[in-house]
């Protein structure tokens, strides 16, 4: 009897969390309808110290300067909700960049959207988004452009970019000319890569490879970046033959080519 008891209260129990679970989730829902939910598309570039933040790092660094400037984030439904914020075209550590992006879902009171297209918001709303955050990030992180769509669900996806590799002047000799056009010519440039508690495997980085152009600075590479994959800054330094002793200037990315997925 006692088995039995105890049981019921079991299911019981379970039914009133299903309950109440089911009505924080409506109260929370009433009040995200209540707003109107724009994607908010922010180009910056990084210089400086800043380059040694590892992918995450930077995620976090836009999360505390979006709650310090009292900007409105969107937040994931549950038990564990977290701010709708993201930087699709991850940065290798050390590397800077002039044309990266973030991704940011923000709320805002119908009053404070009154818009005139379906596309975008006020300029007055974004120019405030912007001069905000940009009190609060730190020496080295720069806001290039606020815009905005009304499809939260869009998202932009990278499809190209361009490394800019600054190099000794005597590195820049007839070796580093022959090694350019023979990985040009190539058809397939196997790389080995490591993939943790798996065997390592190999990748044909040649599809990635759109041209590599040398000047009197240095190398610039303009490669392709897709749902496949694309290719790496170490394992371009490697097909080049150059390492850190080599370069006079931290590696840059830049002229990142966006579209709307």
């Amino acid at each position: 009897m006692l088995v039995f008891s105890t049981k019921i209260s079991i299911i019981l129990i379970r039914s009133a969390y299903i309950v109440l679970r089911k009505k924080i989730n409506d109260i929370r829902n009433a009040k995200y309808e209540m707003l109107n939910t724009r994607l908010v598309l922010i180009k910056f570039k990084i210089r400086g110290n800043l380059r040694f933040l590892s992918h995450a790092e930077t995620v976090k660094v836009f999360q505390r300067a979006c709650v310090r400037a009292g900007i409105k984030t969107a937040y994931s439904q549950g038990f564990n909700p977290r701010p709708k914020l993201s930087l699709p075209l991850p940065r290798s550590v050390g590397v800077e960049s002039d044309g990266d992006l973030l991704s940011l879902q923000v709320n805002c009171v119908p009053a404070e959207l009154q818009v005139t297209s379906n596309e975008s918001p006020p300029s007055g709303v974004l120019r405030r988004i912007k001069a905000r955050l940009s009190e609060q990030l730190p020496e080295g992180c720069e806001l290039l452009s606020v815009s905005s769509v009304a499809k939260t669900k869009s998202s932009a996806q990278p499809s190209a970019a361009t490394y800019v590799l600054t190099v000794r002047r005597e590195c820049l000799d007839d070796r580093i000319k022959d090694r350019i056009e023979h990985l040009l010519a190539s058809k397939t440039l196997n790389m080995e890569r490591r993939k943790p508690r798996t065997q390592n495997y190999f990748v044909d980085v040649r599809p990635f490879l759109k041209s590599i152009e040398l000047n009197d600075k240095g190398i610039v590479v303009e490669y392709k970046i897709s749902s496949a994959g694309s290719i790496r800054v170490d394992e371009i330094l490697e097909l080049l033959g150059l390492d850190a002793e080599k370069l006079t200037a931290p590696i840059r990315r830049t002229s990142v080519q966006w579209q709307q997925a």
